[in-house]
């Protein structure tokens, strides 16, 4: 047994990593409630602080495209920020590839050498982890809610069926991202997570391999995450964390 594969069963069983509990997607039609909550939100969302100009750019998850993620695009433009989509259509499920397409993207449209703030949905959030490992320089932080960090799609609801009809070895594709992982990456790293999340099993979604990471604990479903109005705000005090005072 290769020390990867040894590695990886040690993490199973230490976090206690599994797919999601099967009755926890019945909690997944929330999704809706979640971006109904939008509204009544409105007023407390539209008092958080103004952003400093940055570029933002924004990764759906598995199966979506830009339309997923132009509503928390369109707030953060209202905040101040620069909101960008990511530029590539339908996120496919091929990260490693798509992180290629998406720092080809950054390049095009980046302002200058000023880094870019990736903020990435369940797979999306794969691909902007994957972006910033490869090149740091481009990326001032990542954001990410309900994203797999263990296992890729091991401990996910839909793991089993994407492996047969991707014809992948699951096993296998742990280790491999196991050992990307390992390489750490640099750039600040904000991870929300959900305990009843019904896609992606929360244990699996914990940045344990960069220990700078901030972890935050949100309630909501996972397919209701980029509609979920305390993801909002807590990505927008994030920016504002990080923002510099904007010109007058």
């Amino acid at each position: 047994m290769t020390d990867a594969a040894t590695a990886v069963i040690e993490r199973q069983e230490r976090y206690e990593l599994q797919s999601p509990n099967p009755a926890l997607k019945f909690l997944e039609p929330r999704a809706l409630l979640e971006a109904v909550s939008l509204l009544p939100a409105a007023p407390w969302l539209a008092s958080e602080t103004r952003g400093d100009g940055r570029q933002v750019m924004l990764l759906p998850g598995f199966m979506a495209d830009e339309r997923a993620m132009w509503p928390l695009q369109r707030y953060l433009q209202y905040l101040g920020y620069e909101a960008l989509p990511w530029g590539i259509g339908r996120n496919n499920g091929r990260p490693e590839e798509d992180a290629g397409r998406v720092l080809e993207h950054i390049h095009a449209v980046r302002r200058s050498d000023e880094p870019i703030t990736l903020i990435g949905w369940s797979l999306g959030g794969v691909i902007a982890r994957e972006v910033a490992r490869r090149e740091p320089d481009l990326v001032r932080e990542v954001i990410t809610f309900g994203t797999p960090v263990e296992g890729g799609p091991k401990y996910t609801a839909t793991g089993e069926r994407f492996a047969e009809n991707a014809k992948i070895d699951l096993d296998a594709l742990e280790r491999r991202i196991h050992e990307m992982n390992s390489q750490g990456i640099e750039v600040p790293l904000t991870v929300l997570y959900s305990r009843s999340d019904g896609i992606v099993d929360w244990r699996a979604a914990i940045d344990r391999y960069n220990p700078h990471a901030r972890h935050k604990r949100i309630r909501g479903s996972h397919l209701g995450m980029a509609f979920n109005p305390v993801v909002w705000r807590f990505v927008a005090r994030t920016l504002a964390a990080t923002s510099e005072p904007a010109a007058d």
